[in-house]
C-alpha cells in the first residue's frame, strides 16, 4: 500500500462505497448507541440494545431505526474518503525508500487522519444525534410529567417547539435535519454546527492512532509475502478486529460528545458547559460505569463498518471503476 502512488479519486470512491454500504447495515445498533449513551440513572426508558430496537419498531415504525439516516447516508462518503485517502497519504509520506513504517510513525498517520476527518464528522454527528435522540424524549415525556421550556436548551428554540407545548405532551412533531442546521447557522453561525469539536477530536484522533497501525499490523498476518495482498476475509477480519477494540478504547471520548452535542434535555437532564464540566458531572452523578454505556453497540457499528470498508478499499473498487471510466473516454 505505501509503495504504490495514492490515486487519491479511486481512494475517495472506495471509502464513499464502503461508507453508504456499511452505515446502511449497522446505523439501527448506532441509534441504540446514541439514546442509551444519552440515558441518566432514573429516567431510563431502554434496558439493552435490544430492547431499544425493540421499542423503536413499537413506537416509531421500522424506519424508526433509520432516524438520522439521511444525514449519515449524505456525508460519510465524503468523511471515510477523507479519514482512508489522509492515512493513506500520510504513510506515504512517512515512508522512506519503500520501507515499511514503524508503529510511531503508523500511529503519526492515524493521528493525521484522525484530525482532517473531524471537519466532516463534528456536523454529521451533530445533525445525527439530534433526530436519532428524538424518539428516546418523546417516550421519556409520555409520562404525565409537566415540561417546561427552561429544561431545554435555550439557543435551539424550534427544537424545543418540536418537543414541548410548554403543557401535558401532544404527538411530536419530526424536525428535519436541514431544519436544525438552518437553526444552528441562524442562531450560532457556523460554530453552532461544530459543537463538540474538542470532544470529536478527543475521540477521532485517538480512534485513528489506535485503529490504522493495528489493522495495518493484523493485516500483515494474513500476507504470503510482502508483496502480496491479505485475502479477501482476513482483510475483512482485520478491519473488525481493529475497528472494535479501538471503539471500545474510546467509547467514554464518545459518551461525551454525545452529551454535549444533545441539544434537547428531558426532564431533569443537565446541560454541559464544556468537556471537563460534562467529565466531571458524569462522573459525579453517574459514576465511571457510564462512561462505557454503549460500547456494546458502538463496536457492533464499528467492527462491520470498518471491515467493509477496508474490503473495499484493498479489493479496489474505486480503481475499478476509474479504469472503466478512462476505458470508455479513451474509446469514444
Amino acid at each position: 500500500m505505501s509503495q504504490q502512488q495514492i490515486s487519491l479519486p479511486a481512494k475517495l470512491i472506495n471509502g464513499g462505497i464502503a461508507g453508504i454500504v456499511g452505515v446502511t447495515c449497522v446505523f439501527p445498533i448506532d441509534l441504540a448507541k446514541t439514546r442509551l449513551q444519552n440515558q441518566r440513572p432514573g429516567q431510563q426508558v431502554y434496558k439493552s440494545m435490544m430492547d431499544c430496537l425493540v421499542k423503536t419498531v413499537r413506537s416509531e415504525g421500522y424506519f424508526g431505526m433509520y432516524r438520522g439516516a439521511a444525514v449519515n447516508l449524505t456525508l460519510v462518503t465524503p468523511e471515510k474518503a477523507i479519514k482512508l485517502a489522509a492515512n493513506d497519504f500520510f504513510r506515504q509520506h512517512l515512508s522512506s525508500n519503500g520501507k515499511g513504517l514503524t508503529v510511531f510513525k503508523e500511529m503519526l498517520a492515524g493521528c493525521g487522519a484522525g484530525m482532517c476527518q473531524v471537519i466532516i464528522t463534528t456536523p454529521m454527528e451533530m445533525l445525527k444525534i439530534q433526530l436519532q435522540d428524538a424518539g428516546r424524549l418523546a417516550s421519556q415525556q409520555q409520562k404525565p410529567v409537566m415540561m417546561t421550556p427552561t429544561k431545554l436548551v435555550s439557543t435551539n428554540t424550534m427544537l424545543s417547539r418540536s418537543f414541548n407545548s410548554g403543557a401535558m405532551l401532544t404527538a411530536v412533531r419530526p424536525v428535519s435535519a436541514t431544519q436544525i442546521a438552518k437553526e444552528l447557522l441562524r442562531t450560532q453561525g457556523i460554530q453552532g454546527l461544530y459543537k463538540g469539536l474538542g470532544a470529536t477530536l478527543m475521540r477521532d484522533v485517538p480512534f485513528s492512532v489506535v485503529y490504522f497501525p493495528l489493522f495495518a499490523n493484523l493485516n500483515k498476518l494474513g500476507q504470503r509475502s510482502p508483496d502480496e495482498p491479505s485475502p479477501f476475509a482476513w482483510a475483512f477480519v482485520s478491519g473488525c478486529v481493529a475497528g472494535s477494540t479501538a471503539a471500545v478504547a474510546v467509547n467514554p471520548c464518545d459518551v461525551v460528545k454525545t452529551r454535549l452535542q444533545s441539544l434537547n434535555k428531558g426532564s431533569s437532564e443537565e446541560a454541559y458547559n464544556g468537556v471537563v464540566d460534562c467529565v466531571s458531572k458524569i462522573l459525579r452523578k453517574e459514576g465511571p460505569s457510564a462512561f462505557l454505556k454503549g460500547a456494546g453497540c458502538r463496536a457492533l457499528v464499528i467492527a462491520p463498518l470498518f471491515g467493509i470498508a477496508q474490503v473495499m478499499y484493498f479489493v479496489g473498487v474505486g480503481e475499478y471503476i476509474m479504469d472503466s471510466v478512462s476505458f470508455n473516454v479513451l474509446s469514444a
